[in-house]
């Protein structure tokens, strides 16, 4: 697996299409507190620059949330006006992926087709919203929480190869 300082790309190679951000990637990319914040930021630059179309999804908009009011994710915790701030520009940068009846549909086909269970469903949540809304490829810092559903999407990440 080829690994720049910003990217590795897994799967099949797709050209300008749909990319949905996961929530580790989306935190880094707007807060300067993580090691990981530069390359998560170029990751995601360099796919809007490629004229990827960005998604996040109703779930990734709640974890995103979670982490930016939890007490223990940030050195310097955010303001509630800094918070807001962040998710209105999250959601003037991003499409946002709803979840629909199709959403619940492509989670059953998941569950029916791959071994997932606990916890699992909400990555297999993240996987079922793509695919219900055609997206092709996850940037992500969790490639093995995702690598069960290779044979349906792209694995974007960043490495230190």
């Amino acid at each position: 697996m080829k690994r720049h300082p910003s990217a590795v790309k897994t799967g099949t190679m797709t050209m300008a299409g749909k990319a949905l951000v996961d929530t580790n990637v989306l935190l880094r990319s707007l807060i300067d507190q993580f090691p990981e914040s530069e390359v998560c930021r170029t990751l995601v630059m360099e796919q809007r620059k490629a004229e990827t179309e960005l998604w996040v999804s109703r779930q990734i908009i709640r974890e995103l949330l979670v982490q930016l009011t939890h007490p223990h994710t940030l050195k310097t915790p955010l303001t509630r006006k800094q918070i807001l701030a962040q998710m209105d520009m999250v959601l003037t940068l991003f499409r946002v992926a709803d979840e629909t009846s199709a959403t619940t549909n492509m989670l059953l086909t998941l569950l029916r087709d791959y071994s997932v269970s606990g916890k699992q469903i909400h990555d297999a949540n993240i996987v079922a919203a793509m695919l219900a809304n055609s997206i092709d490829t996850l940037l992500t810092l969790n490639t093995a929480d995702f690598k069960r559903y290779e044979d349906r999407i792209t694995l974007l990440t960043i490495g230190d190869d």
